[in-house]
């Protein structure tokens, strides 16, 4: 039996469905930590999904053997029939999702890095901040993830912010550049790359943006007030980051806004152990889809 059409349907599942069911949940934004690895997770299974989807509609024949040779092929590697449509097809998949990261990753590396050399000639260096000073006349903070990440306020955002709002905003870029935010969304935009318009692809470069900045603003609150938060968030609200950063303001302020002062209950024990378990074993599925156990 071919596990094709069982494959294809999966695929489309995770591909077309699961965002929309995702994004009516009420769980992502309590727990956006959670939510982003859903996502992840998501990309991760699509992406199996369609690799081992296109080997068997290019291997249609299957041998169930209980030998070694046997297992592997049917878990897609045919070791003894040459057939190489079938390998080169879902090795099409996987180095295209290869490449798109990483030519995403080096271009916002290289971003950043043009952008660290700017500051080294018109920012200034606080101590007491830890972050660059930059002369601009618009309450604004970023920060520069990756190598030598650096976190970035306007001298406006200095003068117009309490100590303790200064403080919550420099404790949100700090969860961005300890998080290693910016490896999330470059997946995340590299799967876009590769698959366009796909629901699951743009729901999920949209989604995994808002609730990272969400996971840096509950980093924040765990120091620092929410009225605090949201003040900064509003005064910056105009700001923009450059190419390769992570801003406090930017057009997801108002969501943001309003989930920072509404009472928010913490997600139930059970919820959060079921929604993991559940997004841990969905990557298996087109594995065990694709590779039955044969048995004698």
């Amino acid at each position: 039996m071919n596990a094709a059409p069982v494959l294809l349907a999966y695929t489309a599942l995770v591909g077309f469905v699961a965002p929309r069911l995702l994004l009516r949940a009420r769980w992502p934004y309590r727990s956006p930590a959670l939510a982003v690895a859903v996502w992840q997770i998501l990309l991760i299974s699509f992406s199996i999904g369609a690799a081992l989807s296109a080997y068997n509609l290019a291997m249609p024949s299957e041998h169930l053997h209980a030998d070694l040779a046997g297992l592997l092929h049917a878990c897609g590697l045919d070791v003894e029939g040459g057939h190489w449509l079938a390998i080169a097809l879902p090795g099409v998949v996987v180095l295209a999702l290869a490449a798109s990261l990483a030519l995403h990753l080096m271009r916002a590396r290289l971003a950043r890095t043009r952008h660290r050399r700017a500051l080294d000639l018109v920012g200034d260096r606080s101590d007491r901040l830890g972050a660059t000073v930059l002369p601009y006349d618009t309450p604004a903070a970023y920060c520069l993830p990756g190598h030598r990440p650096r976190i970035v306020v306007s001298d406006a955002a200095v003068r117009v912010l309490s100590p303790e709002q200064l403080g919550a905003v420099l404790e949100h870029e700090r969860a961005h550049i300890t998080g290693r935010h910016h490896l999330a969304l470059a997946v995340t935009t590299a799967f876009r790359s590769v698959f366009g318009r796909l629901p699951l692809a743009r729901h999920a470069a949209e989604q995994t943006a808002l609730l990272l900045e969400m996971t840096a603003d509950d980093r924040a609150l765990r120091r620092h007030s929410g009225e605090a938060l949201a003040t900064a968030m509003y005064e910056m609200a105009a700001a923009r980051a450059p190419e390769g950063a992570f801003a406090a303001g930017g057009h997801t302020v108002l969501i943001r806004l309003k989930r920072v002062l509404a009472p928010r209950p913490a997600p139930h024990p059970a919820l959060w152990g079921s929604v993991a378990a559940t997004a841990a074993s969905v990557p298996l599925l087109p594995l065990l889809i694709a590779c039955p156990l044969v048995l004698g």
